[in-house]
């Protein structure tokens, strides 16, 4: 497998790590579920399920990796069983987006469905590999990756609902009531803390930390009168620099209809990377 090939491939498995997590009863009793003389844990396991419960979200972010990569993504995410979702990711910096411009990809829309993901890539990357436009990458094949990066891949997927983020904000030993604060012009609490991968002891939500490289992790979250999250801020220390991932979290329970994109026009990964020079395991 040649410098090139292996660039591609990272370039493209990168892409798919980063990127890239209804409560019942009256708005008063909610407000008193959550009232700040409760302990911080508390209120936050009540988040978590509220959230949870919810199903679904629309979402923005950013996500910073080092001077790897800087990405935005718009769309909405479901989880009512499997994680679905439908996002428009766009390359806003670091090594991985310039290889990806030189490959002609600035954006590219993102479909999650049970069993894969897939990424429209593009008129000027379908032009280079094989004129198809869809890249599928099957979450068992990602999972066989020699390198590593794809092995907790459907378990990080799952990481990028809300609930993900209160749950990993549940394992801090630290974690503190900040205050009232107004966000996206809704009132809300914010909750902070610190989380060593090492004391986390959900071995899912642990091995995606660790697949990540992160070493240490910040969370703060935002949660509205109705225990929603509003807002969170995630930041890990990594290898090759900080991870921070920004997103805001609006529209909860709104409807997310997938669909898989014509098979004439996708192409598996694995195929993509034997074409390469690579292999899929």
């Amino acid at each position: 497998m040649n410098g090139t090939a292996r660039r591609r491939r990272a370039g493209l498995v990168l892409v798919v790590s980063a990127v890239l997590t209804a409560c019942t009863g009256s708005a008063e009793e909610k407000r008193e579920e959550r009232g700040s003389a409760r302990p911080p844990l508390a209120a936050l396991r009540v988040a978590e399920r509220a959230t949870a419960a919810a199903h679904s979200v629309g979402v923005e972010s950013t996500t910073v990796m080092g001077a790897e990569l800087s990405i935005e993504a718009d769309g909405v995410l479901g989880w009512r069983d499997d994680l679905v979702g439908s996002l428009t990711i766009t390359y806003t910096g670091g090594t991985t987006a310039e290889a990806m411009r030189r490959l002609g990809v600035t954006s590219m829309q993102a479909r999650y469905l049970p069993d894969a993901y897939y990424a429209r890539m593009g008129d000027t990357f379908a032009a280079r590999a094989g004129g198809k436009h869809w890249i599928r990458y099957d979450y068992d094949d990602l999972a066989d990756l020699g390198d590593g990066r794809g092995a907790t891949f459907a378990e990080q997927m799952r990481g990028s609902t809300p609930s993900q983020s209160v749950k990993l904000l549940l394992h801090s030993k630290d974690v503190r009531e900040v205050g009232e604060e107004t966000v996206d012009g809704r009132p809300t609490t914010h909750y902070s803390g610190t989380v060593p991968v090492g004391d986390v002891t959900d071995a899912a939500l642990r091995d995606r930390l660790r697949q990540a490289g992160v070493i240490e992790q910040s969370v703060d979250i935002w949660v509205d009168d109705r225990n929603l999250l509003v807002k969170k801020v995630e930041r890990g220390t990594m290898a090759t620099g900080e991870l921070t991932q920004t997103a805001h979290y609006s529209d909860y329970g709104v409807r997310v209809s997938v669909r898989k994109p014509p098979a004439r026009d996708t192409e598996d990964f694995k195929d993509l990377l034997r074409r390469q020079g690579g292999t899929a395991s």
